[in-house]
């Protein structure tokens, strides 16, 4: 599915390709399978064949945190992206945070992987160390935010199941039309029970997502906005906004300056780089 389902990682996630005669249209997709559960994976892998191709890439990302009262906080940060070839394993993604001072210098590492838990570590520079997060642990809240850790990751196809559900208006852009699946998730400990995505028919595009939490109940919701060409080729939404129904806490997410093919190589995403990328 479209990768930008996690969020940073999918800063080479919300790559898509444009409409051309290789890609397929939403019609041909569900046309080319039976079941509802088939149609979802043909969705799924429709999308992802749409990323394919984009390298590496680096962007800027402004993080506003708010709570339940409507207080307002701001983060800062980087995120680059390594796209691998591998079809056993996923993308690497770094995120680097600049602001404000008491985070700044704090990395975090992501190694994708399919049905495996995700190697992830974070450093943290007060403490002059790099911490493993353990795989048990993926639903917790990403610095302090209403993304968790299991976001972050690159949503590979095989890492769920799928059921297409049906064809409506997109969710947060009534403009468009959208395909609507459920994804299930096959890690034993994700925190969720299934994600309702919607995406549009256009370009396959990921637009909206609803997250239900390990007791089936809706808990979070994510709406992708503004999106917008770049290169001729690569889509990007410039702002994701995540609400917690369960606490009436969001994050919204704007990114800035995308910048594709920067030249990163894989060596370059290591936990010893963690420590030098301030």
């Amino acid at each position: 599915m479209v990768k930008s389902f996690s969020f940073f990682a999918a800063t080479a996630a919300m790559v898509v390709v444009s409409t051309s005669a290789f890609a397929l249209t939403a019609e041909e997709v569900l046309a080319s399978a039976t079941t509802p559960e088939e149609q979802g994976l043909a969705i799924a892998k429709e999308a992802d064949a749409r990323d394919l191709g984009f390298g590496d890439m680096e962007v800027d990302v402004e993080m506003v945190l708010k709570n339940a009262q409507g207080q307002e906080s701001t983060r800062k940060m980087r995120s680059k992206s390594f796209e691998l070839v591998d079809t056993s394993v996923g993308d690497k993604t770094m995120i680097v945070f600049d602001y404000p001072r008491d985070v700044a210098g704090t990395a975090f590492l992501t190694y994708s992987k399919i049905l495996e838990a995700d190697d992830q570590w974070l450093y943290l520079p007060a403490l002059k160390r790099v911490k493993r997060i353990s795989s048990k642990n993926k639903s917790g809240p990403f610095m302090g935010s209403e993304f968790a850790y299991e976001d972050i990751s690159s949503p590979e196809v095989g890492k769920y199941s799928y059921k297409y559900l049906r064809t409506e208006t997109c969710k947060g852009n009534a403009e468009l039309s959208c395909l609507v699946i459920d994804r299930f998730p096959l890690y034993k400990h994700s925190g969720y029970t299934k994600q309702t995505s919607w995406v549009d028919t256009a370009e396959f595009r990921l637009q909206a997502v609803d997250f239900y939490d390990r007791k089936n109940e809706l808990m979070k919701s994510l709406v992708n906005k503004d999106y917008h060409q770049y290169l001729g080729k690569y889509w990007r939404a410039d702002r994701f906004e995540m609400v917690n129904h369960l606490t009436g806490k969001s994050t919204i997410l704007y990114w800035k300056n995308y910048r594709f093919k920067t030249g990163q190589k894989e060596s370059d995403f290591t936990k010893n780089n963690l420590k030098r990328v301030r």
